[in-house]
């Protein structure tokens, strides 16, 4: 099955190509692309990640080699340290990339329950930056280009093709600018791994004018980074430009607290990438975007407003969090309720992406929740309502 579906992407993306060219397919997941990759002699599926400086991020059950070293690793808000191996070789398909001094960072995950399709981890940013890499959304493959490829010489068309210049900040991440409709800016990074439209922070839109300081957000959450739990919440942006593209009004991800990072504001994430052809070429500090999809924003979605996880010791998928006037909190769940079942599905160990994907769903549809409050069983039907802060531009900054 493999070997037709590697087939069938290697004919559709041959119109495109030169034979120098390489290609290699992936598959798409919901919110993530999974490329298949041979790592130390270990065949493993592996998310790709833009947003991730490294190389792989592997689950430690695959024996990829004894330990060599450890590492730090930051996310949104915080860092955390793992150990690591030293990888020997990796390709993907007849691509092999010769990297020095890269590491395996071994580190577990709810990946496969997540994405909904088999993943053992993460190929970082590492793999490909040497490499004149298109990421063809349309046709799921890379595309890896020769040296001489030089999408500098491109004209954009500023309708359907883009090329924007990376930022001279941040280390192996792609920063780009975003503008806002009274002309302030942010430093996004083009960031496969992140599964929303894209996320930012409370302090960053209070910076740009879109947010005034004091005020409170309604239907916080829980969100889950590597480093844990944080409050977060949705915007209705106003028109952007997102990379120089114009972009329509959006439902963006806030986290709710300062970037761990003093050279980004936030991701541009998977939701938004999507719909986009991608040439990154790192050497000449350029990217590429060729927009096949013709939109841009992205569709409302609606929600319950819990945040629930599964507590392994005592093996129970709990609510931590009821939003004040949301669905959940008018139908009458409370923090602490037990979930049982969700639309009849054993709840059991959800991994924490998968749980919150089944919260949302269209607006107006009902989700039927059995839960257990104090050893007794309760069923609920709950209408999911957008759960969107709107937010607006103000006077730009002098």
């Amino acid at each position: 099955m493999l070997a037709t579906f590697a087939s069938l992407v290697l004919l559709h993306a041959s119109a495109r190509t030169k034979p120098e060219d390489v290609v290699v397919p992936f598959k798409m997941a919901e919110t993530a692309l999974i490329v298949e990759a041979t790592v130390n002699g270990k065949q493993i599926s592996l998310m790709f990640d833009t947003g991730f400086a490294g190389a792989v991020v592997c689950d430690p059950i695959i024996n990829l080699g004894k330990k060599t070293g450890t590492t730090g690793l930051r996310d949104f808000v915080g860092t955390l340290e793992a150990p690591t191996v030293k990888i020997t070789s990796l390709s993907l398909g007849s691509k092999k990339f010769d990297l020095v001094d890269a590491e395996a960072v071994m580190m577990g995950g709810d990946n496969t329950d997540s994405y909904g399709i088999h993943c053992d981890g993460i190929m970082g940013l590492g793999v490909v930056k040497d490499q004149i890499t298109e990421i063809n959304f349309e046709k799921s493959c890379f595309i890896f280009h020769p040296k001489s490829f030089d999408i500098t010489k491109r004209v954009p068309d500023g309708k359907k093709t883009f090329l924007a210049k990376l930022l001279p900040t941040g280390h192996s991440s792609l920063e780009m600018s975003v503008e806002v409709p009274n002309g302030n800016k942010m430093t996004l990074a083009l960031d496969t791994g992140n599964s929303f439209f894209a996320t930012t922070h409370k302090d960053v839109l209070e910076r740009v004018g879109l947010w005034k300081p004091g005020r409170e957000p309604k239907f916080m959450r829980k969100s889950q980074v590597a480093s844990g739990a944080v409050d977060s919440w949705t915007a209705r942006m106003p028109e952007t430009k997102i990379f120089g593209i114009p972009t329509a009004s959006a439902v963006w991800d806030i986290i709710d607290r300062p970037s761990s990072s003093a050279e980004g504001d936030g991701t541009i994430g998977f939701g938004f990438l999507k719909n986009f052809n991608i040439i990154i070429d790192y050497s000449r500090r350029r990217v590429w975007f060729e927009n096949f999809t013709g939109k841009t924003a992205n569709d409302e979605k609606g929600d319950l407003g819990i945040s629930a996880a599964y507590v392994t010791s005592i093996k129970r998928t709990i609510v931590f969090h009821v939003a004040p006037e949301s669905p959940a909190e008018k139908a009458g769940l409370k923090r602490g309720d037990h979930i049982l079942s969700i639309d009849g599905v054993d709840a059991g160990d959800l991994g924490y992406r998968k749980l919150r994907g089944m919260f949302v769903g269209p607006p107006g549809s009902v989700m039927k929740l059995a839960i257990s409050r104090e050893g007794e069983l309760k069923r609920f039907d709950v209408t999911r309502e957008v759960l969107v802060n709107d937010i607006k531009a103000e006077t730009p900054k002098s």
